[in-house]
């Protein structure tokens, strides 16, 4: 196999990588001037051939997707950029936002062009603020140039590109509930169907795509289907379900880890081998229990388990949800699971939106259980109650609307199932990981929700 070559990263690190100038000298905006001359459901189908899987963490086929738009709408069709990046340990998109913003507005215009859109709504989280000055300014740019706007390169395709920087919460990375914070509102997820092709943003037919999808959108006209192809692991034959995992993928790696950053590989690439050759390895020459593959809500690999490719099947194959967002976490030997599960469960309930009971309670319960084990009162049974929990939330058994409470009860399951010796002898030994003054308040806390669900506070 020949040396891979970035492409998505290619231009990071050059000296004002952000302007439009470099771009253009670097070749940009070919691809959409390629696209232009094309008719629009040709450019559909060059990215539907290239297998080009959505890169926000659910992987769905991209090129699929753009077909779901009704035939024939009068319009008017709105692309949604979901920028809100807001899965732990997750960093490749702000990368490609701050030092090449015009890769990203790039695709974004070969892909509105594609759908039929003349408007995208990029949204940003807010806590994004150097993202938001870089994409504020290409964007302008592109105006100026005459690239956004009327009548783009004398096609007679007119597009505007809005910026909008969001509100701050996990929830709005969920496609409807992002839809809803556009227009205004709590973000709370709506049901399906209608899916948001057919009914999206102000009830109008929308696409909503990620960051990294845009960048590879525009790689893919830039160099064609067959390229992209050329790279990655094909589908598996034993399951039909099974798309393919083609093209690059930046992988981001934290957590404890000599060298932490981002990188950009073909698809496939193991845990083990991403850790090693590309984190330097654990750091202070300690070995890993447990590696997150991609994003908190995915799961845990265990240390058994690092030879586990990271294409979008590898791996479900050993117990996790999926790829997600290619967030590599890495646990030392010397941390404690019972930490990290309860850091998980105080995100998720944190960041649960509250509209699905089975969500709002799950999370909170599951957060009280963890809470009582660090202080040194858990039970045996919490273990069993935890997962009994875990198992009642989320899409998959069809309680809740959306599929944060899966993310949320997925690295429970995972992680007592994987690494329930630990769990046992913790709880055996009556250990505490938390200060007093720790202790006292998640003890008050515990005491007021208790009431607060169960029954009044005794009255003075």
């Amino acid at each position: 196999m020949p040396e891979f070559e970035p492409t998505l990263l290619a231009r990071v690190g050059k000296p004002d990588s952000q302007s439009l100038e470099t771009y253009r000298r670097d070749g940009g905006y070919q691809g959409l001037k390629k696209a232009l001359e094309m008719a629009p459901i040709d450019v559909v189908t060059l990215v539907k051939d290239s297998g080009l899987r959505g890169r926000g963490g659910a992987g769905f086929p991209t090129g699929l997707k753009w077909t779901f738009l009704p035939k024939d709408n009068p319009g008017p069709i709105y692309l949604a950029i979901n920028a809100d990046e807001s899965e732990p340990a997750t960093f490749n998109n702000r990368i490609l936002m701050e030092d090449d913003p015009h890769q990203v507005l790039e695709g974004i215009a070969i892909s509105c062009y594609a759908i039929r859109s003349k408007t995208a709504y990029l949204y940003l989280r807010y806590e994004y603020g150097r993202s938001y000055r870089m994409l504020k300014k290409a964007v302008e740019e592109c105006y100026a140039a005459g690239i956004f706007g009327k009548n783009i390169f004398g096609s007679g395709f007119d597009l505007d590109v809005v910026l909008h920087r969001g509100a701050a919460a996990y929830i709005c990375g969920e496609e409807t509930g992002l839809i809803e914070s556009l227009e205004g509102k709590r973000a709370w997820p709506r049901i399906k169907p209608p899916f948001p092709a057919i009914e999206g943003l102000f009830r109008k037919p929308t696409i909503v795509n990620n960051i990294e999808t845009m960048a590879c959108v525009k790689q893919i006209l830039d160099r064609g289907s067959a390229w992209f192809k050329s790279m990655g692991v094909p589908p598996d034959p034993k399951n039909p379900r099974d798309a393919g995992s083609y093209g690059p993928k930046l992988y981001c790696i934290s957590g404890h880890v000599n060298r932490p950053g981002c990188v950009e590989l073909p698809m496939g690439i193991t845990a083990r081998q991403l850790i090693d050759e590309h984190g330097g390895g654990v750091w202070k020459g300690r070995q890993a229990k447990a590696v997150v593959p991609g994003g908190i809500s995915m799961g845990f690999l265990s240390a058994s388990e690092l030879d586990t490719p990271l294409d979008f099947n590898g791996p479900g194959k050993v117990g996790c949800l999926g790829l997600g967002t290619a967030a590599i976490t890495v646990i030392d030997d010397q941390t404690s699971m019972v930490d990290v599960l309860f850091n998980c469960a105080r995100f998720f309930a944190h960041e649960s939106c509250g509209q699905c009971t089975p969500c709002r309670e799950g999370t909170a319960w599951m957060h009280k259980i963890l809470a009582r084990i660090r202080m040194g009162q858990g039970q045996l049974r919490d273990l069993d109650l935890l997962t009994e929990v875990a198992a009642s939330m989320g899409i998959i058994p069809g309680t809740t609307i959306c599929g944060l409470s899966d993310g949320a009860a997925w690295p429970i399951k995972n992680a007592i199932k994987k690494f329930r010796p630990e769990f046992e002898e913790y709880i055996n030994t009556g250990r505490k990981t938390v200060k007093p003054s720790e202790a006292l308040m998640a003890a008050h806390w515990l005491r007021w929700n208790t009431w607060h669900h169960e029954s009044p506070p005794p009255q003075k």
